[in-house]
Parts: C-alpha cells; sequence; structure tokens
C-alpha cells in the first residue's frame, strides 16, 4: 500500500532540507537533528495541569512529568506510565509533550512521563532500570498526586515501546507493581530480527536499517546483550501472565514484522492481545500530530484502549 497522503507531503518537506546519512552523525548531531521532531507535533494540547518533578528510587533521582487531563473524574485516577522514543539515545520530557498530553485527555488518565537515562554515556541496562524504577515509584506514590497506584498502565514508544514491553515482564519476574495493560507503538522487541520488513524498509523512510544499527551499537556494550529478553522482550520463554497488550505496527516500518510476531507470540500464551497494523504509516507515526490525521486517529484509538482497560 502508499503511504499515507499526508505522511508523503511531510516526508518530501523532510527531504527538501537535505543532510547527511543519520548513522554517519555524531551523537550530539543527531540529537541536534531530532530535536526539530518536536515541531512535528503542532501546538500543545491544553491538559488539566502538567507538573515537573523526580522520582526518588534507589539512591538516584528520575526526572518525570505529570500530566493531569482536562476533564478529570473523581476520585483517584488510574496511572498511564509513559516511556518516550528516540532509539535509546536522544529524547526528554519535551520530545514527546503533545503525545502525553493526548493520551492523559483521551484516557481519562493521569500521565507519568519519565526522562529515563540515554545511551552511549548510559547503556543497557540504565535504562530499563529508570524505566523499571519509575513504575515501583509510581505505584507507590500515585497517591500524592491524585493517582491510583493500584491501577497502572504502560505505554512506550518506538525504543520506548521495547522499554515497556521489557518492564512488564521485568515486574512480573521481580513479583512488582501489576499492571493493567501494556500500549507497545512499533517497538523494537528482537536484536536479531531478520524479517521481511526489515528488507523491504532497509531505506526507510525516517527509521533505516542502517540508523537502527547505529542506535543498537549505542545502547548495547557487547552483541550478545541483543539475546537478553531485557533487551530483546519476544525472545522470553515464557510470556504467560503478562498484561493485556495493545501492539501498533506500521506498515512502512522495518521493525513491523517483528512488531507483528510479538503480538502473536503474546496472544499464543495466553495473553488478551489488540493488533493494530496501521496501513500507510511509518516509524514515528505518533509524532506528526500537528499535520498527519492518522497520527491523531491512531492516538485516540490508544487512549480509549486504556480507558477501556480502566471501566468496570
Amino acid at each position: 500500500m502508499s503511504l499515507d497522503p499526508q505522511i508523503e507531503i511531510l516526508l518530501e518537506q523532510m527531504a527538501e532540507a537535505g543532510g547527511p546519512a543519520p548513522e554517519s552523525l555524531t551523537v550530539g548531531e543527531n540529537r541536534a537533528a531530532a530535536s526539530a521532531f518536536t515541531a512535528l507535533a503542532g501546538d500543545p494540547e491544553p491538559v488539566g495541569g502538567v507538573r515537573d518533578t523526580t522520582a526518588a528510587v534507589d539512591g538516584r533521582e528520575i526526572p518525570v512529568r505529570i500530566y493531569r487531563p482536562a476533564a478529570p473524574g473523581s476520585g483517584p485516577l488510574p496511572v498511564t506510565v509513559f516511556f518516550h522514543g528516540g532509539g535509546w539515545v536522544f529524547g526528554d520530557l519535551d520530545s514527546q509533550d503533545q503525545i502525553a498530553r493526548i493520551m492523559t485527555n483521551r484516557s481519562g488518565t493521569i500521565v507519568v512521563s519519565v526522562d529515563y537515562r540515554l545511551a552511549p554515556e548510559h547503556r543497557f541496562p540504565a535504562a530499563l532500570d529508570d524505566a523499571y524504577a519509575a513504575l515501583t515509584w509510581v505505584a507507590a506514590n500515585a497517591g500524592g498526586f491524585g493517582g491510583d497506584g493500584e491501577r497502572i498502565a504502560v505505554f512506550g514508544e518506538s525504543a520506548g515501546g521495547n522499554l515497556a514491553a521489557a518492564v512488564v515482564q521485568e515486574a512480573q519476574r521481580r513479583g512488582g507493581p501489576r499492571v493493567a495493560l501494556q500500549v507497545l507503538a512499533y517497538p523494537p522487541v528482537d536484536r536479531f530480527d531478520d524479517s521481511p520488513s526489515m528488507y523491504e524498509n532497509m531505506a526507510g523512510p525516517i527509521l533505516t536499517r542502517p540508523w537502527l544499527e547505529w542506535f543498537w551499537g549505542c545502547y548495547l556494550s557487547t552483541p550478545d546483550q541483543g539475546a537478553d529478553p531485557r533487551v530483546s522482550p519476544a525472545r522470553s520463554e515464557d510470556l504467560a501472565g503478562l498484561p493485556p497488550a495493545v501492539v501498533v505496527t506500521a506498515e512502512h516500518d522495518p521493525l513491523r514484522d517483528q512488531g507483528d510476531r510479538y503480538a502473536r507470540k503474546l496472544a499464543e500464551a495466553g495473553v488478551p492481545v489488540t493488533h493494530l497494523p496501521v496501513k500507510g504509516a511509518t516509524h514515528a507515526l505518533l509524532s506528526f500530530t500537528g499535520s498527519v490525521r492518522l497520527a491523531r486517529d491512531v492516538l485516540d484509538r490508544l487512549g480509549a484502549a486504556v480507558a477501556a482497560a480502566f471501566t468496570y
């Protein structure tokens, strides 16, 4: 299928700017270039409140941003813990602010966005350690910001989807907080994936296979770490009992097939799964809410799925 027309226009505009292949750039240059993505989100959606604070866990402080919905219900609200994308190398509390804003309003949950440590300064498992620590902090401290620590969802985009998938597995292994729903948007879940989509979309658009290899090289210290299920959640041998999942895949994305397979593997393990294959979409779709209707539609569906998880 062809690209969504609005995405195609956006890609043409981005191509006009030119520039070298991202995998040829330094970490700093990539971070500077990636910051331009923030503008693609459009004007910030109004919410009920935004507060920056820190999650103090195990002797370190993890920056988090707490969003309240514009029309909050009564009593403590469920909480969605959000992990931004950026290949584990870039991204922060500002880079996907719009995604968090839309999610809090559509889901009616408090969203806690996590500013986990980035590679290559902090390689695996630093990001995952921060993500899990933030989850435990939310479970223990939600009451302090109007949330319900017994009703938690996790939501991750791209590399954040990898962290969200790994965090729920980690919570199960450690007997950690109960998670009601995991929402994974085009996540990398298998370091050694060599499926057809990795070739069909090798040159992108947006995410190319060489750039993906660059990200993995920044995130991991040694190649064999890729076999660790904390890096490649799809390689876990036991998925039974994990929280229900919503898995988004994009048609024109090298990661498409591994997301498809992970959704099937979860279902085969008895995990309730909703798979949303998005036709005409590319990687990073959810960052395009400023000009792409499809991005807003998919986020609306994800917000509705989170809301439904806490409707009983």
